[in-house]
């Protein structure tokens, strides 16, 4: 009978692979919950119509988070950053993939774009600057340099020139639209110019000003659009509001208006119209 041989078998061979990193993205979940962190207590006090630690009445920080830059769609802009670091940390959570690094890539660089277009109006429009909107800036700026430096080795397909033109073109055009909103070319435009009418309005509400008016008077409209956003904490008293025949409400009737609007300031009683310029000469504001 034939001998058959049987190899001997040497040591198994042991190919080297590069380990991947497991569990979720630390860096940019950690950046995230800060940001989550900062944008929920801005919305919150802004729901709440709380003041902010360290941002008195009518300081620039008041000014620029008071402006019509401040709201977007009926909602704080901060709660719109609070959606967007949400978004980050959620997908930061899973496990590192190429899908992973341009779906953060995509979210940090719209959200980097529109913190400089605010940071630029803060600076060159309002002439005041924020902390908090700056802190922001900072965080989406290290959220993107962090995911630009853990880019992956390998994507299939991909070019800088194209994938930049794809993403910052896209991003910008979101910016550009955003601001003709703000212009009100787009929408509703919410907020006065004057970024120190916030302050103003807390102002009067503090002295216990009235301003005494109906919602049918056309004059006390034109009032109100001074205010802009601000228009609703005026300390403003409805006189007639079942119509121009209906009786006066007890406050008016107390006061005895008869015109509309009235201000009475610091005993000072004033019927008709007044400029944002008047009513701070009269209410002594000083701007800060």
């Amino acid at each position: 009978m034939a001998k058959t041989s049987k190899a001997k078998k040497g040591p198994a061979r042991t190919v080297a692979q590069t380990p991947e990193r497991q569990g979720p993205n630390w860096p940019i979940l950690a950046l995230s919950t800060v940001g989550m962190v900062l944008t929920a207590y801005l919305t919150y006090a802004s729901w709440q119509g709380k003041a902010l630690a360290g941002c008195t009445v009518g300081s620039a920080c008041d000014a620029v988070l008071n402006s019509r830059w401040s709201s977007l769609m009926g909602m704080p802009t901060s709660f719109w950053g609070f959606l967007a670091y949400s978004s980050l940390a959620a997908i930061a959570w899973n496990k590192p993939t190429i899908s992973q690094w341009k779906l953060i890539w995509w979210v940090s660089v719209v959200a980097v774009l529109y913190s400089l277009y605010l940071t630029g109006v803060s600076l060159l429009i309002l002439k005041a600057a924020c902390p908090y909107c700056l802190t922001s800036l900072a965080l989406v700026s290290a959220i993107f340099v962090v995911n630009l430096w853990q880019r992956p080795a390998r994507i299939p397909g991909f070019s800088w020139g194209s994938w930049l033109g794809k993403s910052v073109g896209t991003a910008a055009l979101i910016i550009v639209v955003l601001h003709l909103h703000y212009a009100g070319f787009i929408g509703k435009t919410a907020g006065p110019e004057d970024p120190w009418i916030r302050g103003l309005v807390q102002h009067l509400t503090k002295i216990d000003a009235k301003f005494y008016g109906a919602s049918w008077c056309d004059h006390c409209q034109q009032q109100k659009k001074y205010f802009g956003n601000a228009a609703d904490a005026l300390p403003y008293v409805e006189c007639k509001p079942g119509g121009p025949n209906a009786p006066l409400t007890p406050p008016c009737r107390e006061k005895l208006i008869n015109t509309f609007p009235t201000w009475i300031i610091k005993d000072r009683r004033v019927e008709g119209v007044l400029t944002v310029t008047e009513l701070m000469e009269m209410s002594d504001f000083k701007r800060q």
